[in-house]
C-alpha cells in the first residue's frame, strides 16, 4: 500500500504542475513545458485544442528551415503567441506559414518573424510534431476559472495584487496553507476520538512544503520573466530627419532615453542586449533599486538605404539575491543559469526553514505514541 501511496501522491504532483506549468506560460506569454494551438491553421499537424512539448528559445539552439516555432505575432489574429511552421529565411528574418494555410503569414501582412521574436520551438523528434490532444481544452478551462477566482478574490479584497502571475502564487500559498490548517485541526479532533492505531495517513507536511515552496518560486520566476523579454523599435530610415526616434536621416545615429523600471521591493539586476544590427545600448548591465527607474541610452543607425525597418534589444532581469558577480558570471554562461539559481536558492531556503519550523512527517498522524511537537503545540492553544 506504501508504494501505492507514493505514486498517487507523484500522479497529483505531476497533474498539478502541468496544469500550472501551461496556465502560467499563457499568463508569462511563454510557454512552460508544453504549448497549444487553438486555431486549425497547423493542421493537420497540429488539431484545435493540440498540445505539443515547448522547447524555450534559449535553449533550443538555432532555427531552421523546417522548424515550427511559436512567435510574438504583431498582425495574424490581432498579435500574441502563434505558433507556426519555417518555411523561408530571408535578411529581414523568418517567412512563416500554417500548414493549412495557403499563403505565407508574410503575404498577409505579418512582417518576416525575427529570432527575439521566437519564445519557443516546438519539439519534432525524427522531423514529427508530438501532439498532446485535448491540452487547449483542459487549459483553457482551468485559465477561465482561475481567472474568475481571481477576479472575484481581488475585488472582495480592493486590491489588484491578486491578478497575474503574482496572485496565481497567492493564490497557492493560500490554499497550501488553509488546507495545512485544517488537515492539522482536524487529525487533532480525530486523534482525541482514539481511532485506528496504526495507520499513518493525511497530507505529507513534506509536499505541502514544497506546494509552498513552489508558489515561492512561482511568484520569484514571474518577477524575473514577466517584464523582461525583446522590446522592439520601429524605425523610419528617411532622407531627411525628424524629431524623435521614429524617422532617422540615413546612414546617421540618433540616441534616445531608455527608462528601466522596477516595481518590485527587491533591486533587480539587468542586462540589455542587442539583438539587431545598428543597435547600441549603454550600460548594459545596471542595478536597478527597489520602487525605482534607472536612465540608460539606446543608440540607433539607420541604414543606408531608405525605408522602415524594426530593432530589437532583449532584456533579462534578476533579483538581486546573490551578489552582482555571481549574476555575471551566471548571466555569461546562459541567460537562464540566473533564474535557475536564484529561484533554487529561494525554493532550498524555504523548504529548509519550513522543515525546521514543523514536524515533517505526516500532517495527520492517528498513532497512540507519545504526542508530536505539533500535538502539544495544538494542546497549549487550547
Amino acid at each position: 500500500m506504501r508504494v501505492w501511496s507514493w505514486v498517487e501522491t507523484l500522479l497529483e504532483v505531476v497533474v498539478v504542475l502541468f496544469l500550472v506549468s501551461m496556465v502560467v506560460g499563457q499568463l508569462l506569454g511563454q510557454p512552460v513545458l508544453l504549448g497549444y494551438v487553438t486555431t486549425g491553421s497547423m493542421q493537420p499537424t497540429l488539431d484545435p485544442g493540440d498540445g505539443f512539448v515547448a522547447i524555450p528559445a534559449a535553449l533550443a539552439g538555432p532555427v531552421d528551415e523546417g522548424d515550427v516555432v511559436t512567435f510574438r505575432a504583431e498582425e495574424i489574429q490581432g498579435g500574441g503567441l502563434t505558433t507556426h511552421r519555417v518555411v523561408d529565411r530571408t535578411d529581414r528574418g523568418y517567412v512563416t506559414r500554417g500548414d493549412n494555410n495557403p499563403f505565407t503569414d508574410q503575404d498577409g501582412g505579418e512582417p518576416p518573424v525575427t529570432d527575439a521574436q521566437i519564445v519557443a520551438v516546438v519539439w519534432q523528434p525524427g522531423g514529427t510534431v508530438v501532439s498532446v490532444p485535448g491540452v487547449g481544452v483542459l487549459v483553457t478551462g482551468t485559465q477561465e476559472t482561475l481567472g474568475a477566482v481571481q477576479q472575484r478574490l481581488a475585488q472582495l479584497a480592493g486590491t489588484r495584487s491578486l491578478l497575474g502571475t503574482q496572485g496565481v502564487a497567492y493564490l497557492l500559498v493560500a490554499l497550501s496553507v488553509a488546507a495545512y490548517v485544517v488537515d492539522l485541526l482536524v487529525g487533532g479532533d480525530r486523534n482525541r476520538e482514539g481511532r485506528d492505531t496504526s495507520r499513518q495517513t493525511g497530507v505529507s507536511a513534506r509536499l505541502i512544503l514544497l506546494v509552498l515552496a513552489g508558489a515561492v518560486v512561482l511568484s520569484a520566476t514571474a518577477a524575473m520573466v514577466g517584464p523582461a523579454g525583446p522590446q522592439e523599435f520601429g524605425v523610419i530610415s528617411s532622407e531627411s530627419d525628424s524629431p524623435g526616434l521614429r524617422v532617422i536621416e540615413q546612414g546617421t545615429t540618433e540616441s534616445t532615453r531608455y527608462v528601466l523600471g522596477n516595481g518590485g521591493f527587491v533591486p533587480m539586476v539587468t542586462y540589455v542586449e542587442p539583438v539587431t544590427e545598428g543597435v547600441t545600448f549603454e550600460p548594459r548591465e545596471t542595478v536597478v533599486p527597489a520602487r525605482s527607474t534607472v536612465n540608460a541610452t539606446l543608440s540607433i543607425t539607420a541604414p543606408e538605404d531608405t525605408g522602415y525597418y524594426r530593432y530589437f534589444v532583449v532584456e533579462h532581469r534578476y533579483l538581486h539575491l546573490l551578489p552582482q558577480s555571481t549574476i555575471r558570471s551566471l548571466y555569461r554562461i546562459h541567460p537562464w543559469a540566473p533564474i535557475v539559481t536564484i529561484d533554487a536558492l529561494l525554493a532550498g531556503s524555504f523548504y529548509v526553514l519550513g522543515a525546521a519550523l514543523v514536524d515533517t512527517g505526516r500532517v495527520r498522524s492517528r498513532s497512540r505514541d507519545a504526542p508530536s511537537s505539533l500535538d502539544r503545540l495544538r494542546s497549549r492553544f487550547r
